[in-house]
């Protein structure tokens, strides 16, 4: 046996998980913020010493139910019990899987009736990205800019900010870059092109909506040159923006929808759905056109089911514009707030720079409301709460804000 280092043993014991984690934890920035998390319930995060924070993100949209919500941890569960991974790729008939597919079409527009899990939303993404080209045979992808929708190399190509590209080039080729809610943009969107990948609600760009009108018409430009419409609810979507899809508040129906985040209910899940025979074209030349290890996952597949359960049952999205309001009538008035974007609890609070946006956001961590910004518009605040939170945390919060906002300005 290799003799052990005992000074080496002592400083690896002695090291705290902070300091693990700056040694072996991959970084995604020079300073992290190393938020330490012992546990997380309902509506709040738990620190060393059980210091308690509101929180204002929901994992970025993904804890919709809230945290550790009863009825999933029992799904969880009850089907470790039964059995985790045994094969994902469409050959074994996995109850969790078709369950929840069958959940989820029953309360989507009948062209959307078939499901393809992966384990994340930029999987989704890469899975729509091959499926478009594969069925209508063309090369050109069509985003548009300051949209998200992944990091991987094929999402990374439709991203549209080029600071965030650049570093990674050579990318996809025959990737277009629209401007969003642009009439003129449209005319860019050809025959040429196999689909077009729009977020319903710009996440990262600060909360932005697209005029109805305009989404008729990239709907009907689509339509018009075979190109299929792809709709990306990864972040908007169940319920976040008062309705379960946000695309539903824009009579449109897209021809392949992206979702994640919220789908697991705080498992990793994602998935594209699109109508069966546009689905189909996976089956041959070749067959397993796409395939994943672990998308659809029967644990994930019972948690993202019984979140889903959840949010029906309990009617939350009901409450939804209700609370938008009250954090835009709670915050609208601090002058130090240029403006507030919001659709739904997906709130974007601008100040007037990313520094000052910066100092408030630690001082909210410090008095216990975790928030943060975003991508492609970083003097705004992020607050997409789990859809759970009361109105007594919306006052709790608000008041923390506006202190935070004094506190800084000071």
């Amino acid at each position: 046996m290799p003799c052990l280092n005992l000074q080496s043993a002592n400083f690896f014991f002695l090291m705290n998980n902070r300091q693990l984690f700056l040694k072996h934890i991959g970084q995604t920035s020079p300073a992290p913020l190393q938020f330490e998390i012992i546990k997380a319930k309902g509506n709040y995060l738990y620190g060393p010493e059980n210091k308690k924070y509101l929180d204002l993100i929901g994992g970025i949209s993904v804890c919709n139910v809230g945290h550790r919500n009863k009825q999933v941890i029992k799904a969880i569960k009850k089907q470790a019990e039964d059995y985790l991974h045994v094969m994902v790729n469409g050959e074994l008939v996995l109850s969790p899987q078709t369950q929840y597919a069958k959940l989820l079409t029953d309360h989507l527009p009948a062209t959307l009736n078939s499901v393809f899990f992966t384990s994340s939303g930029t999987e989704a993404t890469e899975g729509a990205m091959k499926l478009a080209k594969r069925f209508t045979g063309r090369a050109k992808i069509a985003a548009f800019k300051n949209s998200y929708h992944g990091s991987t190399q094929g999402s990374l190509s439709i991203l549209g900010d080029e600071y965030w590209r650049n570093a990674f080039r050579p990318l996809l080729p025959g990737m277009l870059h629209l401007d969003y809610n642009s009439f003129d943009s449209l005319e860019k969107i050809t025959p040429e092109v196999a689909c077009v990948i729009a977020e319903t609600i710009q996440a990262e760009a600060g909360v932005i909506s697209p005029d109805k009108k305009w989404m008729t018409a990239l709907r009907k430009k689509c339509t018009a040159t075979g190109t299929l419409l792809v709709l990306d609810e990864i972040q908007c979507g169940f319920g976040r923006n008062g309705s379960l899809f946000a695309f539903e508040q824009f009579e449109i129906v897209p021809d392949i929808l992206l979702l994640g985040k919220a789908l697991g209910g705080g498992m990793p899940l994602g998935a594209f759905i699109a109508e069966k025979t546009i689905m189909d074209a996976f089956t041959e030349n070749p067959v397993l056109g796409h395939i994943n290890t672990f998308g659809g996952h029967p644990v994930c597949c019972a948690a993202g089911k019984a979140a889903m359960g959840f949010l029906l049952d309990k009617k939350l999205i009901a409450s939804v514009r209700k609370k938008e309001k009250l954090f835009v009538k709670l915050l609208k008035k601090n002058p130090a707030i240029k403006s507030i974007n919001h659709q739904g609890l997906m709130i974007a609070v601008e100040f007037a720079d990313f520094e000052t946006n910066k100092k408030v956001i630690d001082k909210l961590i410090e008095i216990g409301v975790f928030t943060d910004w975003f991508l492609f518009a970083p003097q705004k605040m992020r607050i997409a709460p789990p859809l759970t939170i009361t109105v007594s945390e919306i006052k709790t919060a608000c008041e923390k804000i506006n202190e935070a906002i004094k506190t800084v300005l000071q």
